[in-house]
């Protein structure tokens, strides 16, 4: 089972509304879609988003590293995959946007040629994946109105963004919460938005307030390792790691560290399943859970998310929403919604079959 070519193209994705973060505002999502031929006829799909101002990864070099890794990838044998995953993530440094779209499709190949759905492959067996909806960063008033829109669609955990402005994320907050209910669990995304005293203030006012926060996710720099572990020293509310956790040497380092009481694993930082394996392991070895989430991307990349998401059973929660802000599906086959619920196939690998023409 040779890999005989890397196919890229691109699909821009309008948003059904504008997904707003105190580190950027989305209108559309350009997504890279990645087809990987065999001499097997088996073909694998994956893709890639690019997010410069948390991967540093663009379109370009998405589609550069990926040419890169066909011209390191292409005739080596899938029989023995081991090797093909370690030339993958050792052809280039970083670019792990890139690195993950070919990943995936690598593994659907894989599943797809032992008749098996992904994540039986990965040793999981299907289950309903509850996932939170996320609430953009704005004023009080239009998230009370975002959060009274999502709740139609029986929704029980919130991800709010916030991280502007510490005094006006507690009053956006406050006014999610009321509006939503006190039953209505509560995830706080900062994006690195705050310092670790702000995080440590604000985390203090909502307990005082007594809002139904589960956790706090990324409230300080990605490289401030100390100032998450200040944080989570001086305040008595779950913190996670997002934008701190690309590798599988941050987790060891935040674990070491006891800087975090939870790791948000996503493929795109991470470069696909493969790291997201021994991220993982080091999760499960140190007892602290993991969330699965993902950037702005569609159907077809987070379907690989899903999937490796139900094969671990030290991932406990679920952020894979973003195909619901997308306007169309480039994909044929692969995850689907009812609600809440994420919906993951028993089709042989990813369960997608083919990429739309149209990308509707």
């Amino acid at each position: 089972m040779e890999i005989t070519d890397i196919l890229i193209h691109t699909v821009t994705i309008p948003l059904i509304t504008p997904f707003k973060t105190a580190l950027r505002t989305v209108t559309e999502i350009e997504n890279i879609l990645v087809t990987v031929t065999t001499d097997s006829q088996l073909v694998g799909y994956g893709g890639a988003a690019p997010t410069a101002v948390i991967t540093g990864d663009t379109l370009g070099s998405i589609m550069g590293g990926i040419e890169h890794i066909r011209a390191n990838i292409v005739g080596m044998s899938l029989e023995n995959p081991e090797p093909v995953f370690q030339t993958l993530n050792n052809c280039l440094v970083g670019n792990t946007s890139a690195k993950a779209a070919v990943d995936m499709a690598l593994y659907d190949i894989i599943a797809k040629s032992l008749k098996v759905p992904l994540y039986r492959l990965l040793g999981g067996k299907a289950h309903e994946i509850e996932t939170d909806i996320t609430i953009s960063l704005d004023t009080p008033e239009k998230m009370v109105a975002e959060t009274l829109d999502k709740l139609k669609g029986g929704y029980q955990i919130l991800k709010i963004k916030v991280g502007s402005d510490p005094e006006l994320d507690i009053e956006r907050l406050q006014a999610v919460q009321d509006a939503a209910g006190p039953e209505m669990k509560i995830r706080i995304d900062a994006n690195q938005g705050w310092s670790a005293k702000e995080a440590v203030a604000v985390g203090r006012e909502l307990q005082s307030r007594k809002l139904n926060i589960e956790l706090m996710e990324q409230p300080v720099k990605a490289r401030d390792f100390i100032g998450m572990k200040y944080v989570r020293d001086h305040l008595d509310m779950p913190v996670m790691a997002d934008e701190s956790v690309f590798s599988p040497q941050d987790a060891l380092e935040l674990v070491n560290m006891q800087a975090v009481d939870g790791l948000n694993i996503k493929l795109m930082k991470c470069g696909g399943i493969y790291n997201a394996l021994k991220i993982a392991a080091i999760a499960e070895t140190a007892g602290i859970p993991c969330m699965v989430g993902s950037m702005m991307e569609s159907h077809v990349s987070v379907a690989a998310a899903a999937h490796f998401a139900v094969s671990r059973a030290i991932v406990k929660r679920f952020d894979l929403d973003a195909p619901l802000f997308c306007s169309k599906n480039p994909a044929v086959g692969g995850i689907s919604y009812q609600g809440r619920s994420v919906i993951i196939p028993n089709e042989p690998g990813l369960g997608i079959t083919a990429f739309r023409k149209s990308g509707k």
